[in-house]
């Protein structure tokens, strides 16, 4: 972690350059990101307050979604604020500390939403494929433990690939590509052989990746079996409509990673890396609640009593 010189260790620093190689867009980018940010602020701790006062929605659906919910609030936080300081100072160093923990925190939030996304689609093939095995097959306990695994794994995930990027020696002021403290854009200042973080990582990646897709699609294929079997058209399109919020989020979210996966060199595609990393880090925790609540009558009826009605605790 340390470099020395003499009797003397150096702490090194970083250098985020983030959108700087485009001065006549800070004023603007910044206005935007803030808005953003202000959105997905509000949208998330809306949903979660929403969740909590209306008893409707104590469902196992909605207690997945309060947790997506605060997930994307916390994924934000660590790395808009940051992103927001950089378009409007000049100093843009970030301390080495400071990168790090950035990196564990998004690595672990990134990491539970993957599984939350999956826990949820779960939840959807239960209650479409075997409605009434629904409440032992998704009890409480089930839900916790599922919610509490995808946190858990995210620390895992966070924690093991963190203490190897702390193994590597650094140089004592480097230039990181990118407005974020990524896994890829600190290993690639790296002043020591990086293949055991970069073969870990890719590793991790690879499998978090694949088995939620597989809970994922295996989830909708039966899904749509079950759907199609139907006798009624009207039944089945409120069945799909019923999944439709959450195909939409799991769509956006897995087609931004696939597509950073499919990147053929990062190293000559930062603005790509770039764009398609403020889509998944700033963008899409503000899309998840817009997405959930536009489609459901009681999250907009709650959230507009929570607005105009000042004795919150009668809302129902």
């Amino acid at each position: 972690m340390l470099l020395t010189e003499g009797n003397h260790s150096i702490i090194p620093t970083f250098i985020l350059l983030g959108f700087s190689e485009y001065p006549e867009l800070r004023v603007p980018l910044f206005l935007v990101f803030l808005s953003i940010y202000t959105v997905t602020v509000v949208g998330n701790l809306g949903m979660i307050i929403i969740t909590k006062v209306n008893s409707k929605l104590h469902t196992v659906m909605y207690f997945f979604l309060s947790h997506l919910s605060f997930v994307d609030f916390c994924f934000s936080t660590v790395v808009t604020p940051k992103l927001l300081e950089n378009l409007i100072a000049e100093d843009r160093t970030i301390s080495f500390s400071g990168c790090i923990v950035q990196f564990c925190f998004t690595c672990l939030f990134g990491v539970a939403e993957t599984f939350l996304l999956a826990a949820m689609a779960y939840d959807r093939f239960v209650a479409v494929c075997s409605p009434l095995l629904y409440a032992a097959a998704m009890s409480p306990k089930r839900c916790a433990l599922l919610v509490a695994g995808s946190y858990s794994w995210g620390v895992v995930c966070s924690m093991t690939l963190t203490y190897f990027l702390l193994a590597l020696s650094y140089c004592k002021s480097s230039t990181l590509n990118n407005f974020i403290c990524d896994h890829s854009v600190i290993v690639s200042v790296s002043c020591s052989d990086p293949y055991i973080t970069q073969m870990l990582c890719s590793i991790i990646a690879i499998f978090n990746e694949a088995s939620s897709l597989v809970i994922i699609l295996m989830s909708y294929m039966f899904i749509f079996i079950t759907v199609m079997g139907m006798p009624s058209a009207s039944g089945r399109w409120k069945t799909f409509s019923t999944c439709a919020s959450h195909l939409t989020s799991i769509s956006i979210f897995h087609g931004t990673i696939l597509f950073l996966f499919c990147i053929p060199n990062p190293k000559t595609s930062w603005l790509t890396v770039k764009v398609t990393s403020v889509f998944y880090t700033v963008l899409i925790p503000m899309l998840n609640p817009l997405i959930y609540s536009l489609r459901n009558k009681e999250v907009k009826n709650t959230f507009t009593r929570l607005l105009f009605t000042k004795p919150l605790c009668h809302s129902t």
